[in-house]
């Protein structure tokens, strides 16, 4: 797999440098220069695969012979031991279920994929590697998962304090082991510009091997689009267009499915459903990408001012903004409305959606209000619904169960370093590792 740096195309690497690096020299985040097709028959031939053997292909297309078959299928099928199963609401209407993963998110699917490709590169490293994490919520634990007890690797994970639910800040700040938790005094693009800071200073990247585990990192991404191929093998039959309606912050997700697109995904439309962070909105109505401040919402992993994916949606529709719009939807919604959205889909269908999964429910519902043809919709649920309990019992006055491991993570003692959104104090606490 050949990559390229969003900032400077004469800056160049392989898949592997690209896991271990993170993000290029001098910023910016690695491209692929080409995304390989799938064979005709792809989805036909998978219709009862399951989700490891369609994402073995996925990836032994994308990376080559850059990791041996052998370890690839080792990789795969030891660390995506979990499904995404596709729950259907109504005719032709589904929620794509993406948290039956250790830590009940989406982002398990991404973190465990690259632990296991990471530790397979740096296994014969003399030093120890550094990995960073920003999260405005599932991203840190999922990847301090992915990543405990890895040998010669240790993960920091920055978050803003204040900014993620307490079952989520449990989670981050509970894990112990190989796992440090900064709590930083600030918000979430305050931590992923520290973590950007961090590998863009050659003294600190001189002494430590850093390495990203965000959704810049190309590693995320990969498997993030195993679930949009697999969804499509199991609704491929009915014959119809199929829409995605994907919960979006730092457009990492809805990036994994675009890449899919790329590659064959016979998707319609994506949707970049969003919360009061309405950058792709704006974009797609002015055409003019501009960032700002975050504001939090309920919805809090969708709190992005600045969201890093667009650059790599900008190359990879060659910053044509007709061709963006033409196939991106994108509408915000308020936290009434989010809560408005979960009652509604306990009401309607008997079925409890989380915060970020009620957005994307809102935004599909009025996407296809505009529609004169029939469609397949699939929602993204990106996380269990008891990992924000308290918004989901305000929303519907309805109990429900919280799964044992949520429970367990309530119990512990909570670590965290606090921090202010300066990077010096954040060098500082790094030099520790030298």
């Amino acid at each position: 797999m050949k990559l390229y740096s969003t900032l400077n195309k004469d800056i160049k690497a392989n898949f592997t440098e690209a896991v271990i690096n993170g993000i290029p020299p001098g910023g910016g985040l690695y491209m692929p220069a080409a995304l390989p097709k799938l064979r005709g028959d792809f989805y036909k031939s998978h219709r009862n695969s399951s989700l490891p053997e369609i994402a073995l292909e996925i990836s032994t297309i994308l990376i080559g012979d850059e990791i041996p078959e052998a370890q690839l299928k080792s990789i795969i099928f030891d660390n995506i031991t979990f499904d995404a199963p596709l729950k259907e609401l109504e005719k032709n209407k589904f929620v794509l279920e993406l948290f039956h993963g250790p830590t009940l998110a989406f982002k398990d699917f991404g973190a465990k994929f690259m632990a296991g490709v990471l530790s397979y590169f740096t296994r014969n490293s003399n030093r120890e590697t550094i990995v960073l994490v920003a999260t405005s919520g599932d991203t840190g634990s999922a990847v301090a998962n992915g990543f405990l007890g890895k040998e010669g690797i240790k993960v920091v994970l920055l978050y803003p304090s204040g900014k993620v639910s307490k079952i989520q800040e449990q989670q981050l700040t509970t894990i112990g082991g190989n796992v440090t938790a900064l709590e930083i005094d600030g918000t979430f693009d305050d931590c992923q510009r520290l973590v950007k800071e961090a590998f863009a200073d050659s003294q600190l990247n001189s002494t430590l091997s850093l390495s990203s585990a965000n959704s810049i990192n190309i590693a995320r991404l990969i498997p993030q689009s195993f679930y949009y191929h697999y969804a499509y093998s199991k609704l491929e039959d009915k014959g119809l267009p199929v829409v995605f309606s994907v919960p979006s912050g730092n457009l990492g997700n809805i990036t994994a499915g675009l890449f899919a697109k790329e590659m064959g995904l016979p998707a319609r439309k994506f949707i970049a459903a969003v919360n009061a962070n309405n950058i792709v909105p704006e974009y797609l109505r002015t055409s003019v990408f501009t960032s700002k401040p975050s504001v939090a919402t309920l919805s809090n992993a969708m709190d992005v001012g600045n969201p890093s994916n667009f650059q790599r949606i900008f190359e990879l529709f060659k910053n044509d903004y007709p061709a963006i719009k033409s196939l991106i939807y994108s509408k915000s919604y308020s936290d009434s409305e989010t809560l408005n959205g979960i009652k509604e889909v306990l009401d309607l269908y008997d079925y409890t959606i989380d915060p970020h999964g009620a957005v994307g429910y809102l935004a599909m519902k009025d996407f296809l209000n505009e529609q004169h043809e029939s469609l397949v919709s699939v929602i993204l649920e990106t996380a269990h619904p008891a990992k924000f309990y308290d918004t989901v019992i305000s929303a519907t006055g309805k109990d429900f169960d919280i799964p044992g491991s949520l429970t367990n993570s309530l119990n512990k003692k909570k670590h965290s370093i606090k921090m202010a959104a300066d990077f010096n104090h954040l060098r500082d606490f790094l030099k520790k590792f030298e």
